[in-house]
């Protein structure tokens, strides 16, 4: 039989590492701060957490921590709609959770279509 091949995702320069990092570490202080602050909540702000969320999903995980990215993604959507539920959480927690995964689902999105694209590329 003849040995099977898998290709990988290309790595990302050095440069778009560092954007990538620093588009998580704004995500994750934004999404935070927009929760504290009624002000904050905003659509604009939402599509920003978004915006940040494909930056994200595009330059900042690697083919490596493609598996644990999305398993760790599907565990904060459960546990984001579980404490939803959970009334003594109190509003503030569940918008932040809710900011949270705002900011982290177009980066799942871009991971797994990553993913799909590379799986369906092999020969």
């Amino acid at each position: 039989m003849a040995k099977r091949v898998v290709r990988s995702m290309p790595v990302m320069p050095v440069r778009d590492s560092k954007v990538g990092h620093w588009a998580f570490l704004i995500g994750v202080v934004l999404a935070v701060i927009a929760g504290l602050v009624p002000a904050l909540q905003t659509p604009k702000i939402a599509w920003v957490l978004v915006g940040l969320g494909l930056i994200v999903g595009l330059l900042n995980i690697t083919a490596r921590e493609t598996e644990q990215f999305l398993v760790a993604t599907v565990a904060l959507v459960i546990a984001a709609d579980a404490a939803g539920d959970i009334i003594q959480l109190g509003y503030t927690a569940a918008v932040i959770l809710g900011n949270v995964v705002t900011f982290v689902f177009p980066a799942a999105l871009i991971v797994a279509f990553k993913t799909i694209w590379v799986l369906a590329s092999e020969e």
